[in-house]
């Protein structure tokens, strides 16, 4: 893999990180520093992937606290609807794969 491929890869990953915190936590907003600490990453690295995710529209403030703004997710934007749906049928599956295995007949040999 080329050097840009890995950097876009990258780039994606950070992206993906971000918006599944928002995601798991859709009541909840997030200042840039928390989001910093809960993902590990430096703030120039968030700041910079964060900034594509306003401008598409996927977080927006949700107030202000002082100088700090804090964040949501938009689930109001397309693509927020289209992840969160398909987090859905994903989650459905998986509960359906595991419904499916407890059903299974279990073979139990009884000692003499």
């Amino acid at each position: 893999m080329n050097y840009y491929a890995r950097a876009i890869n990258t780039y994606v990953y950070i992206l993906l990180m971000i918006i599944d915190i928002f995601l798991t936590n859709p009541l909840f907003d997030f200042s840039k520093n928390e989001l910093v600490k809960e993902l590990g990453m430096s703030k120039q690295t968030l700041y910079k992937c964060f900034k594509d995710l306003e401008e598409l529209g996927m977080v927006k403030v949700s107030r202000k606290i002082g100088r700090a703004s804090l964040y949501k997710i938009n689930l109001e934007n397309p693509m927020v609807k289209m992840l969160n749906e398909y987090v859905t049928q994903l989650s459905l599956q998986i509960a359906e794969q595991e419904k499916a295995k407890m059903q299974r007949p279990v073979a139990v040999e009884l000692a003499e």
